[in-house]
């Protein structure tokens, strides 16, 4: 969904109430414990998380998943052990209606990834 909210409060607001909401929700804040430094904005049309005009991560909700952009996943991940299970695009990581996030290990890749980006490393596609 590429939302016209200007705030995050407005683009949690417009989404509808269903298990879209639960696994955003659910993301965002494994999001702001593994990177609290990292501000949460409207950037693209949906959540962005950086740091002035840099940004570490963006998250979305589809119609189908929930897309949390990272740059290139297998950078970060590059034997796909963190994201093992995972439905992995080259750019994003996306979690469907069946995604169980406590069972994965998003929570390490998050951790990593902005560990990473901190350094100023390329992660980017």
């Amino acid at each position: 969904m590429l939302s016209n909210a200007e705030t995050p409060a407005e683009y949690m607001d417009m989404l509808d109430d269903d298990w879209r909401r639960d696994k955003l929700q659910h993301i965002r804040a494994i999001i702001k414990k593994q990177a609290p430094q990292l501000a949460e904005r409207i950037h693209y049309k949906m959540l962005g998380y950086g740091i002035d005009d840099a940004f570490a991560f963006h998250l979305n909700a589809q119609r189908a998943y929930v897309s949390l952009y990272v740059g290139n996943a297998s950078k970060v991940d590059p034997t796909g052990e963190l994201l093992e299970g995972l439905n992995v695009g080259k750019g994003c990581i996306r979690f469907s209606k069946s995604t169980k996030i406590d069972d994965t290990r998003i929570d390490e890749f998050i951790a990593l990834a902005f560990a990473i980006w901190r350094e100023g490393k390329d992660i980017d596609c």
